[in-house]
């Protein structure tokens, strides 16, 4: 059938159908379509506008009887001409309740005939369009106080939002609730019919509520907050840390739910002992937990429980590129080797299993398989029994499996009791499970790949390859940086969000600029460090506030939405704005260029009321404010002309083994200008040598490991009043 068959009858322009059979047939007769409306012969019973976008998130949905279009005027002009509310749907491709509510609601076909009488209805990838994401879910939080995906919105012709809310069941009764999503939609026409006004009403002061809330700070001369700020966040966690599961006491838990990047650093600064505890026992708790998968490396989301057990079970790539690099920094700082292992089992799944041909990475996996969360992730204990026979009962032992299990009669691997040994021991055993693992259904893979994501795991792969000393993983993140650059930057210098998506974002240019600076770091290639500048530069030309400092979320160009918004929040992700400051402060250090300071401190002084009053919402601007309150190294090593960084290993591995965050790191042969601070500097006696600078005055070159490493170890405590194991020095409590 075609599109002329969707219930209720929606009008179709002229072409449209045609396109649509086109696409379909374009697909191949392999295509298996994601609905449970089939013919006899197994093809879709309905298509719509969304079988010609390229997020797999809207294809998911193009086989749903609900007449969907994507984001863009041609929707908001239908709506207007036809008099009718628009129907918001934003969500992504590993969504759980995303797909819970499609095949309750979007796959009924009276849910959908009604949806398609009554409403113009569009469908949002969150992950391509954050900008449409961010905006209306400012609204549902104001009108619930709360948030979630699937995201469900209803909007006037003019994309003001009047109602909103998440998940839905599909009726009255259904789940528990009260009303269900059929009934909400009769009241909410009904309402839009007979009292435009009070419609109207909600509409203003829905969209000047966003306004306020994402357009962030007047101009101010306040300047840099002090800190005083990061000794009040980490006395806050200290109250609500959890002594025995590490991470928040609180279910769920999320591995973005406490700092441990920036307790790591507090650490460093101050001597304070139990910050370092904090970081090492929830970094240890989430790894032996089923929130990480222990047969084949990667972190799921998040864990619905207090102890890191039963999680949700996508994975998501932003999530393991954030992981990668605090397990690293962790070894840098302790010198375990469970840091380590974990940083190479989560960096080898991604090359693995989350890497495209060309050497980009994916942007997640689901969570369901078969129809079932989790289902490939379980196991039985028959099962194992049945595996590995004489390796068995150690597995069982070591992973605390039962015959009863620990999630709907399965079982969830963890383990018991961390021990490092017997972890090796078993690493066949585990291969055995990834070997029959690999032959069941896979969770959906979504291919998609994002500018912002990939520069996170771009950092990751520097900056674990630097730390744990392998190659691969710098080479890896060399071959997608190229790749990004050359596929994802448009014509003016822009990172795109994605292939598709042609409009990038402030995360998108400050999270690649990021990873290419750690990649410089890593390969002491002036390329990337030439690039990362160029992207910044881009930023501030384009993404700027130039009255009060910081950077918007979308480009002087963009597509106008009801707010600019200011990404002055970080989440499972950080805020764009948190890796700029942090990015230019970086690039100061680089290449003594004192725009980038000016710029780092007026971005500052815009978020400064919400760094001194709610640094809880900013944890990872306060990374920035670490490096701003230090005075950061300029680490050079030189070696002898005609050789190459070999020459330098045995300062490298100094290196890989000394945290010291805040910093610019380079390295060439003598005679390099690269950056400021290598003009100059010679190999002494014909060795590789290294060089410690403060704002450009050095302490004495050093040949020998141990006197590089003593160099590098002296710290700068934090500025008096701020910080120390005595508490927060009269910060405020955020």
């Amino acid at each position: 059938m075609t599109t002329t068959d969707l219930p209720g009858k929606p009008e179709m322009p002229e072409g449209l159908v045609g396109k649509l059979q086109a696409a379909l047939a374009a697909k191949g007769s392999r295509y298996v379509p994601r609905t449970h409306h089939l013919d006899a012969a197994g093809r879709p019973t309905y298509t719509n506008r969304l079988a010609l976008e390229t997020s797999p998130y809207l294809l998911q949905h193009a086989h749903n009887p609900v007449n969907w279009y994507p984001w863009g005027d041609e929707a908001f002009a239908d709506a207007r001409r036809l008099k009718r509310p628009v129907f918001l749907s934003v969500g992504y491709s590993t969504c759980h309740w995303c797909h819970v509510m499609e095949g309750e609601s979007f796959e009924d076909e009276e849910i959908a005939a009604f949806l398609n009488q009554n409403y113009v209805c569009i469908k949002v990838d969150r992950e391509e369009r954050p900008d449409v994401d961010a905006i209306y879910m400012a609204a549902v939080q104001n009108l619930t106080g709360s948030g979630g995906w699937p995201m469900s919105v209803f909007l006037t012709p003019d994309r003001e939002p009047f109602f909103g809310g998440t998940y839905f069941p599909p009726r009255d009764g259904a789940r528990g609730a009260r009303m269900g999503f059929l009934s909400i939609l009769r009241e909410l026409r009904k309402t839009y019919d007979t009292d435009p006004g009070k419609v109207r009403g909600a509409a203003e002061a829905i969209a000047g509520a966003i306004k306020k809330d994402m357009e962030g700070a007047v101009a101010t001369s306040r300047g840099v907050p002090s800190a005083q700020a990061i000794a009040a966040t980490i006395d806050f966690f200290k109250r609500s840390f959890d002594p025995v599961w590490g991470g928040l006491r609180r279910a769920p838990k999320f591995p973005s739910n406490i700092p441990v990047r920036l307790l790591l650093r507090y650490h460093r600064r101050t001597g304070d002992a139990e910050a370092l505890h904090m970081a090492t026992l929830t970094l240890e708790k989430m790894a032996a937990g089923g929130m990480y998968d222990q047969v084949g490396g990667g972190f799921h989301r998040y864990s619905v429980d207090g102890q890191w057990l039963v999680p949700h079970f996508e994975k998501m790539l932003y999530d393991n590129a954030l992981l990668a690099v605090s397990y690293a920094e962790a070894f840098q700082v302790t010198g375990r080797e469970v840091f380590a292992r974990v940083t190479r089992e989560v960096l080898d799944y991604v090359l693995r299993e989350m890497t495209s041909p060309e050497g980009a990475f994916y942007s997640a996996t689901d969570a369901d398989s078969e129809g079932e969360e989790g289902l490939f992730f379980v196991w039985s204990k028959k099962e194992i029994e049945a595996l590995l026979g004489a390796d068995a009962a150690r597995f069982i032992r070591h992973y605390g499996v039962t015959e009863e299990g620990n999630f709907e009669d399965h079982n969830i691997l963890f383990v018991v009791q961390p021990d490092e040994a017997e972890h090796a021991a078993l690493a066949a055993a585990r291969r055995t499970l990834y070997d029959i693992r690999a032959k069941r259904v896979h969770p959906l893979r979504d291919e998609k790949i994002l500018a912002a994501w990939n520069g996170l795991m771009i950092s990751a792969l520097a900056v674990g390859g630097r730390v744990l000393g392998e190659q691969r993983y710098v080479d890896a993140a060399g071959r997608a940086a190229d790749f990004l650059l050359r596929n994802l930057r448009g014509g003016d210098g822009r990172m795109r969000r994605s292939r598709a998506q042609g409009q990038g974002f402030i995360e998108d240019q400050a999270f690649m600029a990021a990873g290419l600076i750690d990649l410089f770091e890593a390969t002491f290639e002036p390329r990337f460090l030439d690039q990362a500048t160029a992207l910044s530069d881009g930023l501030e030309q384009h993404f700027a506030d130039r009255t009060a400092g910081g950077w918007f979320m979308t480009a002087d160009d963009a597509e106008k939405l009801l707010a600019l918004e200011k990404p002055q929040y970080d989440g499972a992700e950080p805020s764009g704005t948190s890796v700029a400051i942090l990015n230019a402060l970086r690039l100061h250090t680089f290449t003594s260029d004192d725009r980038w300071r000016q710029i780092a401190e007026k971005a500052f002084s815009s978020i400064h009321e919400l760094l001194t009053e709610r640094p809880l919402g900013m944890t990872e601007a306060l990374l920035a404010l670490d490096f701003f309150t230090d005075v950061p190294r300029e680490i050079a090593l030189v070696w002898p002309a005609g050789r190459g960084v070999d020459a330098a290993g045995p300062l490298m591995d100094v290196l890989r083994g000394t945290f010291v965050p805040n910093r610019a790191l380079a390295g060439a042969a003598e005679g390099s200008s690269v950056v400021p601070f290598l003009e100059g500097k010679i190999a002494q006696s014909g060795k590789a040598t290294g060089y410690v600078c403060e704002r450009g005055r050095c302490d004495l070159p050093a040949t020998d490991p141990e006197a590089f490493r003593a160099q590098l170890a002296k710290i700068r405590p934090y500025p008096s009043g701020a910080g120390g194991a005595g508490g927060a020095g009269g910060a405020k409590d955020p």
